[in-house]
């Protein structure tokens, strides 16, 4: 089977590390990937692994669920978090990238690596032989369909939705403060604060603005993703619910006056150059010319450019406790295997996860051997365990996060020493296992 080319169908975050762990495994690969003849309702570009949304990729610190996936991907090769790491931008304690020299770096590297090919343009069914399924959360209509059919089941359905990005020349620097909560890393966020009465009369232009309107068949799957809110969606919790979110103030102050605000309107750097910067937190289904007029309400932003506007879109996932083994395959056809968003993980570095396990896997198929598990003790372990396992009546979209890892065995108040442990394991174990695979 080795002489085959397995086929990998999606060229996000999940696609594309697949695609490289099967080539650097010595098994040639097609990468498919329908950009730039046709394009989701969320992409922009035709580079592969195109952040749609934030891009940042959570916490950097390894004692943090999102730094401990990072570090863990790092011991195990990923292309995805190496070149992440290599385009980095100052975002304080968290993991950001320059996204478009990431997408560009990523698109030439593995269009120059011998074993891989890529096929531009759109795949209506499921291939034969061994396949990777990455085609995402926006899996086009056709494929949708035969994926629905092999599966016998409908999909589960939410909705996400994207920040909008500014201009930073726009962004008025005698109001907007340059700070890092708590003074954490370097002080690499925009904070545009606002007292009392700004914020009150800000979440009453959310909850008056108009919407993008829903299809009647959107409005009844509809389920928003809690980790993921529309920013309007939060207003209309509650007149608090933005501040205990993304407007929280805790832990910023501006040295300029040393007084805390009220609420906080923090902008992440989006390059390296610092022209762009992305609203936190913003993600919204306002109508475009609404976004521009509500959000200029902001102090700070009230020249502010908008190089993209906010845009929602339905998201699909697989039920995943049904249909996928621990190692990505699916149970009715082993030599099909699937990561990304569309398996019911949340988050770029989840996405990478899965796409250097079900990569890692198809290349062991070709060469005949045993597909890998990962020790549950990891976080990348603990996490396909998880979607693979979790009650399929209720299974909801899962991010990286202690909560699914095995428990200590030890009680421990310190939840910063607690993570620690629970790093200090997974890293040990991660060692361990890839040891005892590298001597099979």
């Amino acid at each position: 089977m080795e002489n085959q080319p397995i086929q990998v169908i999606g060229g996000g975050l999940a696609g594309t590390e697949a695609a490289w762990q099967i080539a650097e495994a010595g098994i040639p690969v097609i990468l498919h990937e329908m950009r730039p003849k046709r394009f989701s309702p969320a992409h922009h570009t035709e580079n592969l692994a195109e952040l749609v949304c934030s891009n940042s990729f959570g916490a950097m610190a390894s004692d943090r669920a999102a730094g401990l996936l990072h570090e863990e991907l790092r011991q195990l090769g990923s292309i995805i978090i190496s070149k992440a790491d290599e385009h980095a931008v100052p975002a304080g304690g968290a993991l950001a990238v320059d996204r478009g020299q990431f997408g560009q770096d990523l698109t030439q590297t593995l269009a120059n690596h011998p074993l891989i090919e890529f096929r531009r343009g759109e795949v209506p069914a499921i291939p034969d032989g061994i396949v990777v399924l990455a085609s995402g959360p926006l899996t086009s209509p056709d494929l949708a369909a035969d994926l629905q059919r092999f599966t016998g089941m409908e999909y589960l359905s939410f909705f996400d939705a994207a920040s909008p990005i500014i201009v930073g020349d726009s962004i008025n620097k005698n109001i907007a403060f340059m700070a890092s909560r708590y003074d954490k890393g370097e002080a690499a966020y925009l904070n545009c604060p606002m007292n009392k009465e700004q914020y009150l009369q800000f979440r009453e232009a959310l909850l008056q603005a108009e919407k993008t309107e829903l299809k009647d068949f959107e409005i009844e799957t509809a389920k928003y993703f809690e980790a993921c809110l529309p920013i309007e969606e939060m207003a209309r919790r509650g007149e608090d619910t933005m501040r205990y979110g993304p407007l929280k103030p805790v832990g910023l102050s501006d040295s300029r006056t040393g007084e805390r605000p009220y609420a906080v309107i923090q902008l992440r750097q989006e390059d390296k150059a610092g022209q762009l910067w992305n609203m936190v937190g913003f993600q919204t289904n306002l109508r475009w010319g609404e976004q521009k007029r509500v959000f200029q309400m902001i102090p700070g932003l009230e020249n502010a450019e908008f190089v993209r506007l906010g845009v929602m879109h339905r998201n699909t996932f697989l039920n995943a406790p049904q249909l996928l083994s621990p190692s990505l395959q699916f149970k009715q056809r082993p030599t099909l295997l699937a990561a990304g968003q569309l398996i019911g993980t949340e988050g770029y570095t989840a996405a990478a996860a899965g796409g250097w396990l079900a990569g890692t896997n198809a290349a062991r198929l070709a060469l005949g051997k045993e597909p890998l598990i990962l020790p549950p003790t990891t976080m990348i372990g603990a996490l396909f365990e998880y979607i693979s396992s979790a009650t399929p009546k209720h299974f909801q979209p899962m991010p990286p996060n202690f909560g699914i890892i095995p428990d200590l065995g030890v009680k421990i108040k310190s939840k910063p020493e607690k993570y620690g442990k629970y790093r200090d394991r997974s890293l040990a174990d991660l060692a361990n296992w890839k040891t005892q695979i590298n001597n099979v």
